[in-house]
Parts: structure tokens; C-alpha cells; sequence
């Protein structure tokens, strides 16, 4: 591992498209914090049969990361040395650890080139980051509300999410892999407020009684949201995966950020949404004017950070020069 820890042992879970990727184009797609690696299931409008990434006509790679808990290591995971699960005895995961384990699926498949490596938000992460550690592999890279280093507004939302975990008495004490679950519900609630925005709660979350005495609508859905993922997520995996989140700098060891992004050689797109808090268009903006002859695309939606997996439509427009199908 990049901080000196190590696995003594390791499984990656993934999904491809059926038979060989002879004679077809290679797509590997990035997931975020806390999708999995089907993306048919988390990305459906643009991933399927019939679908602009259909399996049938393109070779669709895309690993759980390091971490997660959908199916690779993590600190759900038996740890060998005591066969209990490791918790928060997991060494520490960086972006470029979670690229390493994605290198050696790529070995694992006989993968030498990757026609379109994509990803948003911290898929983008991984997608840049793997760019610049493999510039001669990846020909074409589409970089989706993300940037080229954790700003201190996303550590200080991280740290957060991280300090609601922290506040659970049952997180700490590690007596069970279902520790932590108030923590975490309370955690995704701070996320969700910044994968939204202003104008999108105005719409969906406004109260329908204008002489209401009390505001509540907000609060049902931040409650739900919450509860959601505690149904289908562990809360020391999303500790460790938010950890991973402040290691990424693709400056680092390079001779700062621009020198890094300046040697990434893919055909890249650089798509950005307009109502985005998290990644505003100024980030994007700035990988775009620092990847040699990179393109911006700025999306238009109310949904905030989270568009980049909502509005397939636009998505589809601007990917289409990039990546015709």
C-alpha cells in the first residue's frame, strides 16, 4: 500500500462483458464511493443491452474498488493473521492503491489498451490518476465532475461524515460488522447535501402546505436517505473509503499537479455539472486547460453533483464525439 500497510491477500470483484474482448472496443468504467461494480445497476440509462455502453458491442470492464463491500477486500474482510474481520485494522487505501489493484485485474484479463476509461466523482478519481500512472495505456479518458486534488471544502465534508461515524458508541466498539449503522445514516445525510443543491431541494423538497407550522418534507428524506444505505452499505467501509478520498493529489512525487496532468496522453473529455457544490466547474475547468488539448463539457441540472449519473441524455451528447458508437 502507498502509506507503507499491506494485505497479505487480496480479491477484487468485477464485472466484464461476456466472452473476449477480441475485435471490440474496451471500455473500463470507474465507479464512486459507494456504487459496485454492475453498471447496469447503478448507471442503467447508459449501460446495457441497447444502451449507448452495450455489452455486446463493447468490451465493459468494471472492478469493485479496494475497500468497498461489494465482493473485494475491505475491512469487512477476514483478516488472516486472526480470522476475524479486520474493522478498523484495515491499512489505509490511496486512489493510486485502488488503480494498483485495477492493474492487476488488467493483467489478470490479458487487458493491453483501454479504449475509454471512464469515470465521475471518485471513479474520476481513480480514471486520473490511472492516466497519468499509465499514460501509454489509456487512448481516450472521460473525467466526470471530479478534479486532480481533494479540496479542502470535499475533506471538510469527508471529515464530517467521518466525526457522525466516530459519534456512534457501536462504531468504536467494533463488536460487530453491523457497528456504526446510526453513524452512517448520519454520515450519508452530510453527503447528500453536497451531491445536491439549492435549487434541486426548492423543487423536490419544498413543503406542499404553503401555511405549514413546521418545515418536515426535508427532513423525512434526509432520514430515508440515511437509513437507505445502512440497508446495503458497511459503516467501516465507508470510513476507510472517505480516508482514500483526501489521499488524491496526482501531483504527488510528480513535481505538483500541472506537471502531472500534462503527461496524461488519452483523448480526454472533461465534463462538469453547473449546479455542482462539491466539483464546481471551476475544477473541471482547470484539468481541462492542464491535459494536453482536453476538452470541457459543462452539463446543465438541478440535480447538483449527482447529475453525473442522472442526466444520460447530455451525458450521451457529450460523450458521443469522444466515443462514437
Amino acid at each position: 500500500m502507498e502509506n507503507g500497510g499491506t494485505l497479505p491477500e487480496i480479491e477484487i470483484s468485477y464485472h466484464c462483458s461476456p466472452g473476449t474482448p477480441d475485435g471490440k472496443k474496451i471500455v473500463w468504467i470507474c465507479h464512486a464511493l459507494t456504487a459496485n461494480s454492475n453498471p447496469e445497476e447503478w448507471w442503467a440509462p447508459l449501460v446495457g443491452a441497447g444502451k449507448y455502453f452495450d455489452p455486446e458491442k463493447v468490451y465493459i470492464i468494471c472492478a469493485n474498488i479496494l475497500c468497498s463491500c461489494y465482493g473485494t477486500t475491505g475491512p469487512q474482510s477476514l483478516n488472516p493473521a486472526g480470522g476475524k474481520p479486520y474493522m478498523l485494522d484495515f491499512p489505509q487505501v490511496s486512489i493510486r492503491d485502488m488503480v494498483a489493484a485495477h492493474e492487476l485485474l488488467r493483467a489478470h484479463l490479458g487487458i493491453d489498451h483501454i479504449d475509454l476509461l471512464i469515470g465521475g466523482s471518485s471513479g474520476g478519481f481513480q480514471a486520473v490518476e490511472w492516466a497519468i500512472s499509465s499514460p501509454a495505456l489509456v487512448r481516450r479518458l472521460c473525467l466526470i465532475s471530479c478534479n486532480a486534488r481533494i479540496s479542502p471544502w470535499g475533506t471538510a465534508f469527508n471529515e464530517s461524515q467521518r466525526m457522525a461515524l466516530m459519534a456512534d458508541a457501536t462504531f468504536e466498539a467494533q463488536q460487530s460488522l453491523d457497528g456504526g449503522l446510526k453513524g452512517l445514516a448520519c454520515a450519508r445525510s452530510i453527503a447528500l447535501l453536497s451531491y445536491r443543491s439549492y435549487a434541486g431541494y426548492q423543487v423536490s423538497q419544498a413543503e406542499p402546505d404553503p401555511d405549514c407550522r413546521q418545515a418536515q418534507r426535508a427532513c423525512s428524506y434526509q432520514q430515508y436517505q440515511g437509513k437507505k444505505l445502512t440497508g446495503r452499505f458497511n459503516a467501516y467501509a465507508y470510513y476507510y473509503l472517505t480516508l482514500s478520498l483526501d489521499t488524491h493529489n496526482v501531483g504527488r512525487g510528480r513535481g505538483g499537479v500541472e506537471q502531472a496532468l500534462a503527461t496524461i496522453k488519452a483523448k480526454t473529455l472533461c465534463i462538469a455539472i453547473d449546479s455542482d457544490v462539491l466539483f464546481p466547474v471551476s475544477e473541471i475547468d482547470y484539468l481541462a486547460r492542464h491535459i494536453p488539448h482536453a476538452q470541457l463539457g459543462i452539463i446543465s441540472s438541478a440535480y447538483g453533483h449527482d447529475g453525473f449519473l442522472l442526466e444520460y441524455e447530455q451525458l450521451i451528447e457529450k460523450l458521443t464525439p469522444l466515443f462514437p458508437q
